[in-house]
Formats: structure tokens, sequence, C-alpha cells
């Protein structure tokens, strides 16, 4: 069974849910600044402080402090905070991993002390120098609870099993479920989830990062894409008064003024996301060519500078907004890339993401 903290809150105080800051403490700081974050607002930390960037470490060391110095503070255990378990288990599929991913942990901590893979013998050796110079981050990390239960949340980083006691799933749905949105549950209460970014759902929908609060299936999924997506943002979803609302920040350079108007009249909408990236050509246009997204089955403009071809097989090479959005002069926005002929992808301040004719933003 996971470990589950039953919560009694003061109902009448704000709160904020906010997941997979994934070593970003500049950003982390600048939500907590955005929300006027005080000791009279309770946060919950959704799992997954580490990996995807190079200090894991030193976000612990802060976070551990604020949670020390208030007791309004909860933090889950997400996948990614449990990494050194393979190492542990001497599970030999960490070893690629460990390689590929500089900006890991497990890198991290060898970094430290001037030390690499190279060092060690096995994972066995490995698995000993993490416990003799990290053992207090260890043993902390693995002492978070998996899950908060509130009177009307359930916050847990991944999922629960969609089965009548949601009190006995297993601890791999809890950290790794895939796609957690599309399984459901069957608890009374609403579920806050993290780990699976947002905009994987949105193939078929305007590409945003935003949150998804369904509070008739009683789900709400908040990981913006943050340190994942190029565009991705670092949610934070507010609770207050029974009503639920959002805000993110995000790393996207400066805002540029909107010079032009341009209104999207085909209701153009989607993204290719994780993993479906094969694509069948349709029509080719001068800027962008409708495919047919061969898992998922639908239609996609992709814009022809994100399009590769390999051994006679044509892809998207990377996640990518297929929306085309509407602006009006005077508006701001974030560049996204302003690289490609004929369009700059933009993110508006609605956290929409999309495609505007390049003259909407240059003279």
């Amino acid at each position: 069974m996971i470990n589950i903290k039953k919560l009694d809150l003061d109902e009448t105080r704000r709160m904020i849910i906010t997941s997979d800051i994934h070593t970003n403490l500049k950003l982390f700081q600048e939500l907590l600044e955005k929300v006027h974050f005080s000791k009279e607002d309770y946060l919950f930390i959704n799992g997954d402080l580490c990996e995807k960037g190079p200090d894991s470490i030193k976000l612990i060391h802060y976070v551990r402090t604020l949670i020390q110095n208030n007791e309004n503070i909860f933090l889950t255990k997400g996948n990614c905070d449990v990494v050194f378990r393979y190492v542990f288990r001497e599970d030999e599929g960490i070893l690629p991993y460990i390689k590929q991913r500089k900006h890991s942990i497990l890198n991290e901590m060898m970094a430290i002390h001037g030390k690499s893979l190279d060092d060690f013998s096995g994972l066995k050796e490995l698995g000993e120098f993490y416990h003799t110079y990290f053992q207090s981050e260890i043993e902390w990390l693995e002492s978070l609870p998996v899950a908060y239960e509130t009177r009307d949340l359930i916050i847990i980083h991944a999922g629960i099993d969609n089965h009548n006691d949601w009190y006995e799933t297993d601890e791999s749905q809890a950290l790794y479920a895939r796609a957690f949105y599309e399984s459901g549950h069957q608890s009374e209460k609403t579920v806050v989830v993290g780990h699976w970014p947002v905009v994987n759902y949105r193939a078929a929908e305007a590409s945003s990062h935003n949150p998804i609060i369904d509070l008739e299936k009683r789900i709400i999924c908040i990981d913006g894409g943050n340190q994942i997506k190029q565009d991705g943002q670092l949610n934070a979803l507010v609770i207050e008064g029974g009503e639920y609302t959002f805000t993110y920040v995000d790393e996207l350079g400066q805002e540029e003024m909107i010079i032009r108007d341009y209104t999207e009249h085909a209701d153009r909408v989607g993204t290719v996301t994780f993993p479906n990236y094969e694509m069948n050509l349709l029509k080719r246009e001068d800027y962008f060519t409708l495919c047919e997204n061969r898992k998922l089955g639908i239609q996609q403009w992709i814009k022809n500078e994100y399009l590769i071809e390999k051994d006679g097989q044509f892809f998207c090479k990377n996640d990518l907004s297929t929306t085309f959005v509407t602006v009006h002069s005077g508006e701001y926005v974030k560049v996204v890339d302003d690289a490609c002929k004929g369009y700059s992808l933009i993110k508006k301040n609605n956290g929409q993401v999309g495609w505007i004719p390049r003259e909407c933003i240059h003279k």
C-alpha cells in the first residue's frame, strides 16, 4: 500500500498546487512571487523536484528548508525523485540513462565529488558512493508521502488505480502512470496529478500547456511540460473559495507587440505530441503540409521546416503546435520560433501556442 497522508485543512485558506519543477529553482521562485504566496496559504508540490535540469541537489535543499520553516507546505514523491532506486537494485538498464542524461541527479551527485561513471566498477560500487555522500537527501526523498488526501482532493503525482478502493493503488501507478486523464478513476474525490504533460492530450485541440480542470471527470492535470517542452511552463493551480483558477510562468523571452491583425478562419487546431510523430503527407503548400498523423488518424498542418524523411517515411521531428491563432494589433505575445519562412510560432498570454504570419510582428 502506498504512503497516503490525510490532511484536515482550513477551507478558508487558499490552496496552491504545482508539480514537475524539474530542478528549475528560478522558475519556481517566479511562480511563488506571481501567486503572492504567503504563510497563510497551503502549498502543494506534486512530485518531480529532480531531473531534466542541472540543479537537483540545490532544489532539494531549498524545498527542504521551505518545508522545515512552514508547516503549510506539502510535497509528494515523483518518479524522477527516486531514480537512484535503479542503481540500488543494480538494474543495468539505468546505465544508458546515466550516460545519455547529462542533467540527472545521478550524474550531478558524482560531479559534486569529481567523479564520473568510469570511476566505478559497477552499480554496486556506485550505489555505495551515493549512500556514503548523499544519504540525507536520499532518505528525505524516500520519506515523502506518495499522496495527500483532503476533504475534496487526492493529490498524487501520476494517478490512482481505476478500481473501487484507490487506497490499494500500486506505487508504480502512483508514480509512473501514463495518460491518467484517459483512464479515469472511481474515487468520489477529484484527483490532482502532474507527471504527464497536459499538451499530450491536445493532439486535436488548440495547443497549450494550461492545466486541464475537469470537475465532471474529477481529474485535474497540471504538468505544463516545464523543462521538457520547448514552449512549456510551470503551472500553479489555485483553489480559493471553492473556485479553481490557474496561472503559469515560463522561460520564453521578451514579449513582442503585434503590429497587424490576423484572424484565423479555418479553425486549424492541434498539437504533435509524444509519441505520435509519424506522418502521411496529403497536401504540400508553400509553408505548411497537411498530414495524416499515422497513429492517431487525424489531420494536422505541419510546418515544412519540421518535417523530416527517414527511410521513405515522414516524421515531425519533435513536439509542435499545429494550431493557427488569431491576434490583434497592440496585443503582446512571446515568440517560440521566429526562424521559419512565412510564419512565426508564438505563445499568447492566455497560454495558447500557434502560428501567425510573420508580418504580424515584423515590419
